[in-house]
């Protein structure tokens, strides 16, 4: 699974740019606010059809725009190749794969699998929750259609119970028919994430070791409401209290991940270095399972990957990207002649461009 050109038109700080990328490591250099991380955000969006940093779309149009467009050419692991083209504006999105547009944008989640390691992802381990179920649904809505339509019925059917709740509805038989409907939908969630967590933590550790020299023990564990009884049963329960509380406390909505090192909440004991090692082993195991569900490698987003790591782990960290087990690479970093220099040493099959203003210029 490969991007082989993209054209970016009024996204972000870019005007408009094509680019044309090789089949292993694409780097990208440049300052703070050039573009490097607005030109991955683009090839992410191409495949989750939304910004892996802006909670709302008018944040990515160009400025003095009021709407933007993207358009990705990309060699399909079997089959002809494939272009997948999105245009939003204030009136919403059109997705299209050859010019043929998606009925509903979720039925092309998981068509173009990709990973992002990002310096943002520090919120998963400095922030609540939301961050880290983020994290999980981006995981799984690629793998699996059933736990994405699974988790949109279930975010509906609790804005529902909510807006009920508030207007201080009375009315029993309502509720229960939208609890059932939560239950029903909150258990392949359920199931899903603790497999998923069960099945990244051993990942984790393994590739933590393989960044860090092994000196430290990390895992990654589930916590959900549905570990003391199903979710029809502790809403009803709770009925009497949301009422008054006006909000729904009991759900796979408040489900959490638990990250540790050595036994203790990585948040806490962890250094800057040591959470980003972390946050870069979660990712790397996402990648791993993911290519295992699709048995082809996802696109791999590494931006300002050498943040707070020192040259040792980077080193292990770029010696292992350049192996076989990972397949096209999308690296940025703001040192062209540190990322020149290592990149130089482990493969020539690569790319170069530099960001200036939004502009890319290829450097051979």
């Amino acid at each position: 699974m490969d991007i082989r050109k993209i054209v970016v038109q009024d996204f972000r700080n870019i005007e408009l740019q094509e680019l044309e990328f090789c089949p292993n490591l694409n780097c990208i250099s440049g300052g703070n606010g050039e573009g490097k991380t607005n030109l991955l955000d683009a090839i992410w969006y191409l495949s989750m059809t939304k910004s892996a940093f802006a909670s709302s779309d008018k944040f990515n149009f160009r400025h003095g725009c009021s709407s933007f467009a993207l358009s990705g050419l990309y060699e399909m692991p079997s089959g002809p190749d494939t272009r997948i083209s999105i245009q939003v504006d204030s009136s919403g999105k059109k997705l299209r794969r050859d010019d043929k547009p998606y009925p509903r944008l979720a039925d092309h989640i998981g068509l173009v699998p990709v990973v992002m390691v990002s310096p943002s992802d520090v919120v998963m381990v400095s922030e609540s929750g939301d961050e880290r179920r983020r994290f999980s649904n981006a995981l799984l809505s690629q793998m699996s259609a059933e736990y994405l339509n699974a988790v949109q019925n279930y975010t509906r059917l609790l804005l529902q119970r909510n807006r009920l709740l508030k207007d201080g509805c009375t009315d029993a038989e309502l509720l229960d028919v939208v609890e059932e409907g939560m239950a029903s939908n909150a258990q392949p969630v359920y199931e899903m994430r603790r497999a998923m967590a069960e099945d990244l933590s051993p990942l984790v550790q393994s590739f933590y070791s393989r960044i860090s020299g092994g000196r430290e023990n990390v895992s990654v564990s589930y916590r959900s409401d549905l570990d003391k009884a199903p979710l029809e049963k502790l809403l009803r329960e709770r009925r009497e209290k949301d009422s008054i509380l006006k909000f729904t406390g009991a759900g796979v909505h408040r489900d959490d991940f638990i990250f540790e090192m050595d036994g203790y909440p990585i948040r806490k004991c962890g250094s800057q270095g040591q959470q980003k090692s972390f946050l870069v082993a979660l990712k790397f195991a996402q990648y791993s399972l993911m290519k295992g569900r699709y048995g082809y490698a996802p696109i791999l987003l590494l931006d300002d990957l050498f943040d707070k790591l020192d040259m040792g782990r980077v080193q292990n960290l770029l010696a292992m990207v350049a192996g076989n087990d990972f397949g096209q690479i999308f690296l940025s970093d703001s040192n062209k002649v540190r990322l020149s220099g290592i990149v130089d040493s482990l493969t020539t099959e690569r790319t170069y461009y530099e960001a200036k203003g939004g502009a890319f210029t290829r450097n051979e």
